[in-house]
């Protein structure tokens, strides 16, 4: 195995020398904390035992007794974890997972999916020593069903590691994976644990390429779709970590320093057991996926002595527009191949009423506006509960029957929030599509993003009839509407989008070739130059041909088109083209971005919640929930739940349809 840490041996290393400075340090009133972090981090962990040694035979004391008197907080167990061996800082971690109220899953869950045989079975060696118990007893004592037997499996410890791969097999494996999951009614997860629990990396990583080709989907995506709570949860780790265990940890450490608050046991649990291991490839990979460096989120999420212990440990910052190590480069081109070859199914959370009947709907509504107060409720249950088509049925039965507009009067008795909610449900997409462009552009200031995202996602025939509807409504075309509204490249770029003119289709293999070089090319050239020909590519070209050029620009350039992208331009031109590679590469994924941000921090950008769950409740809100779970560990729902109110939540949380 090559290590590719941030730790290694320290040269000229003297144990009793550094067990002294240790033991000045915290003499005296006060700790010299510089000198005790200086110095734990930059031994390697067999060094550290060595100076544990020295310290108790010079002055007959426990070191990690004395570092944690004198010490406190989030360094304090900083300090102390580091000067543990990786077998006893395992076990510790697990037992602090199960012992007490409550389990930690994600702990164990990240601890065992990630580790390798021999580190397995050190750590259950450690953990029998450490508290007398065994871990296997003790983690089925703790958690239950298909998530239990999974984690007994992981236990063993008995993965095979013997690298020879049966090609038969492989595909025996892929088949009998498909045939327990997306073939058939129900799962048969027995299989899965059997097949993902023992098999090789090598072996699995070639199964899930065999697997892609029979289910037109990723395995990660069937497993979604398959399995649920933690046990899903613990499936998609193993799956990550047999693709890329650097990449796994780069997400986790994402997720624990993103949005309030930071998870510190967990941030300290990865700087701590991967610094002498992959540490240089986490970064990278984080750097690849998140477009900043682990070193600078660390920077901007810690403080004081524990901030200098953790980036100590990340062991340098790497700038931005760095080239990929060869590890990350293989991975960039991976994840586009991937992106290419799945074929999403996309999900919708609402689907047609069964039993249908638009003259009852019709006069329900009258009645629930009828008089003295209106009842939301019945309002909210019927036009949440149909598919577009049968509101719109519903619009012409009101009429029909009753000769009155039902927008004027779902107008004139709701408000705020739950009016624009409910109207933009009543809207046909197309009509609403255009009023969101509208209000995106109208009074002083333009919600560039609202523009960018509209644009970027809707097909072509959508485009069309959102010109069409716009065309009627405002009496002006989009495209005016647009130029008056923006200016520059910005606005060329969404002239070009407005003509709902992209190409169809497969991606044409020496074309992309051909295009990822010019994009390549354009990156030397100046600003303006390289903007028009990334517009010329990025805003004609079907989406699976823009895949495959991503793909290809990796081989050509060494380097991430979202990096260049975000290095190279600025403002709107910068959020579009950036919006686009987004989409291209996962478009339920960037919804779910979106969202996110519309909710995060202060204060909610309701427009931009209304016009996404609205827009996306019969396309594609189930895989847009599904992403938004998996990147930001809480669920759409509650999210909903804890950022609105009153009927207006109601409503959205109906549309959303279920928490995850």
């Amino acid at each position: 195995m090559v290590f590719r840490g941030t730790i290694t041996d320290a040269p000229d290393f003297d144990a009793s020398a550094d067990a002294e400075t240790l033991y000045n340090a915290m003499k005296g009133i006060g700790s010299d904390k510089e000198a005790i972090l200086d110095l734990v981090t930059s031994r390697s962990n067999a060094q550290r035992q060595e100076v544990i040694a020295a310290y108790k035979c010079s002055f007959g004391k426990d070191l990690i007794e004395d570092l944690k008197y004198e010490l406190t907080g989030k360094f304090e167990r900083l300090i102390v974890s580091l000067m543990r061996t990786s077998a006893y800082h395992d076990a510790k971690e697990i037992h602090d997972a199960i012992k007490g109220a409550g389990t930690n899953e994600r702990c164990l869950i990240e601890v065992l999916a990630s580790r390798n045989n021999a580190q397995t079975n050190d750590m259950v060696a450690a953990y029998k020593d450490a508290y007398g118990s065994d871990i296997e007893e003790d983690v089925i004592a703790d958690t239950s069903g298909h998530f239990k037997k999974m984690l007994v499996v992981l236990l063993q410890g008995t993965r095979d590691e013997s690298g020879v791969v049966d090609a038969d097999l492989v595909e025996q494996d892929a088949q009998d994976l498909y045939a327990a999951g997306e073939e058939q009614w129900g799962t048969d997860e027995a299989k899965f644990i059997m097949i993902l629990g023992n098999r090789s990396v090598t072996h699995l990583r070639m199964v899930f390429d065999a697997y892609e080709k029979i289910a037109e989907m990723s395995i990660e995506d069937s497993i979604k779709n398959e399995l649920s709570g933690d046990f899903e949860r613990l499936m998609l780790a193993v799956v990550q970590c047999i693709r890329s265990v650097p990449m796994f940890f780069a997400r986790r450490l994402y997720k624990s320093m993103k949005g309030l608050g930071t998870a510190d046991n967990t941030l300290i649990r990865i700087m701590i057991s991967r610094s002498e291991i992959d540490m240089l490839d986490i970064r990278e990979c984080f750097r690849l996926r998140y477009e900043k460096s682990l070193y600078n989120m660390i920077k901007d999420d810690t403080s004081g002595d524990y901030k200098r212990t953790l980036l100590n440990l990340c062991g340098g910052d790497d700038d931005l527009a760095g080239e990929f190590f060869p590890e990350a480069a293989q991975i960039a081109y991976k994840m586009w191949e991937l992106s290419a070859m799945t074929k999403v199914q996309l999900r919708p959370t609402i689907r047609p009423a069964s039993d249908f009947d638009p003259a009852a709907d019709a006069q329900a509504l009258r009645k629930a506006m009828k008089g003295f107060g209106t009842d939301e409720d019945a309002i909210i249950d019927i036009v949440a509960q149909r598919s577009n088509a049968q509101r719109q049925e519903i619009r012409q039965a009101f009429k029909s029957l009753l000769g009155r507009d039902l927008m004027k009067d779902l107008k004139s008795e709701l408000s705020k929030n739950l009016e624009r909610l409910i109207i933009g449900l009543m809207l046909t997409p197309a009509e609403f599509d255009a009023k969101m462009m509208r209000k995106a552009m109208e009074g002083a200031g333009t919600d560039e993003h609202a523009l960018i995202e509209i644009l970027v996602t809707r097909s072509n025939e959508e485009i069309q009839a959102m010109n069409a509807a716009y065309q009627d409504a405002y009496k002006k075309s989009l495209e005016e509407a647009v130029q008056s509204d923006t200016s520059g490249h910005f606005c060329r770029i969404l002239v070009s989008l407005v003509q709902g003119a992209r190409e169809e289709g497969p991606a044409d293999v020496e074309r992309a070739d051909a295009d990822a070089q010019e994009l390549a090319d354009a990156c030397n050239a100046d600003s303006d130059d390289m903007e028009m020909k990334f517009m010329s590519i990025l805003c004609t070209r079907s989406f699976p041909h823009l895949r495959r050029v991503f793909q290809e620009f990796v081989r050509c350039s060494n380097k991430d088109i979202e990096q260049i992208i975000k290095k190279e331009m600025s403002g709107d031109v910068k959020n579009a083209f950036y919006a686009i590679v987004r989409s291209v590469k996962n478009q339920p994924s960037y919804f779910a971005d979106r969202l996110y941000k519309a909710m995060k921090g202060l204060g909610t950008d309701d427009r931009a919640l209304i016009r996404i769950m609205v827009s996306r409740s019969e396309v594609d809100l189930f895989n847009i929930r599904k992403e938004f779970k998996e990147t930001h560990d809480d669920s759409l729902h509650e999210f909903i739940q804890g950022d609105t109110s009153g009927d207006y939540r109601k409503t959205l949380l109906i549309l959303c349809g279920g928490e995850d």
